[in-house]
């Protein structure tokens, strides 16, 4: 970490402290911090440059974008209690958090736009890590009949699956026009036992406690907080209930930004474990249990781990 001076030197800027503010709780964009700050981007990319000079902020490349965030020295200590104080006395805060709300919604309606506009031809269409050997795979690792939570359901292809051994299962997504379909595809096939519910990955319209498996099918890489996700799954999971995560194997296909809205261009295995033990979960099992043979060469990731009972 910088010097103490250095910091000081670097913080003493009301409109970097609003930087710091904004990404002390959320990772944004130049152009996103321009929406919010009011601000031009030569400005930004000065504040920010500077800020990472110190040590203070970290950068990641997404696509055409770069993505700041604070770094891990300046979440805690002497830099998160100037945070705390400077909160209270910068009275542009309670503006800036509002437009942060705005900005993320915009993104989510972005991601939602993209599944509205293929709902009803999704299962027809390519779609990457989607195989049935790798949902196989998943499925040979159910116990007997329980509640299911199919998180990032889409049009309910996989809850259509499940409910052939389920009690019950709850299918969720953000996108109304997927969720309609779905419905629409339970009443044509007889299938009562699915429960479709409009809403997001990271804040569940489920109760505490209610399901015994949580699963994943390659929609957790469409989740702006992943490991919000997580923690969502784990509010909602029975103790000793499990959670299943069929996603990618981290890539570098850029492209599938735009091709399939996905936020995050898959996951390690290392990640995903270790964002699973940070939430909670215990006795994890990783594995990759399907690779294509066409460029680019997508490979699926079969994640398996338990809440503590």
């Amino acid at each position: 970490m910088s010097s103490i001076i250095k910091i000081l030197r670097v913080v003493a800027d009301p409109n970097r402290l609003r930087i710091l503010l904004l990404l002390r709780g959320e990772e944004l964009s130049v152009a996103e911090l321009q929406e919010i700050l009011g601000m031009g981007q030569s400005t930004i990319s000065t504040h920010l440059s500077q800020l990472k000079q110190a040590g203070l902020v970290e950068d990641r490349r997404t696509g055409k974008s770069n993505f700041y965030a604070l770094t891990i020295d300046a979440q805690d200590g002497i830099v998160e209690r100037l945070l705390a104080q400077a909160q209270l006395e910068i009275p542009e805060t309670a503006q800036d958090q509002a437009a942060v709300r705005l900005v993320l919604k915009k993104r989510q309606d972005k991601m939602r736009s993209f599944f509205d506009s293929v709902a009803g031809r999704h299962g027809r269409d390519y779609v990457p890590g989607k195989s049935w050997k790798g949902m196989a795979e998943a499925l040979l690792r159910l116990m007997p009949p329980m509640v299911i939570a199919d998180l990032g359901a889409g049009e309910g292809a996989f809850a259509l699956l499940l409910a052939q051994r389920a009690t019950k299962v709850i299918a969720v997504d953000s996108s109304a026009k997927m969720i309609e379909v779905g419905r629409e595809q339970a009443l044509r096939n007889g299938v009562t036992n699915i429960d479709y519910r409009l809403g997001d990955m990271e804040e569940l319209p489920i109760d505490d406690s209610a399901v015994d498996i949580v699963f994943f099918s390659q929609s957790l890489h469409h989740a702006l907080h992943p490991e919000r996700a997580l923690h969502q799954a784990r509010r909602i999971l029975r103790p000793g209930g499990r959670i299943v995560v069929l996603d990618l194997v981290k890539h570098r296909f850029e492209e599938a930004r735009e091709l399939y809205a996905d936020e995050w261009l898959g996951f390690s295995e290392t990640e995903l474990e270790s964002m699973l033990d940070r939430v909670g979960f215990r006795e994890v099992q990783t594995s990759v249990v399907h690779k294509e043979p066409e460029a680019p060469h997508f490979q699926t990731l079969l994640v398996v781990a338990e809440k503590p009972a």
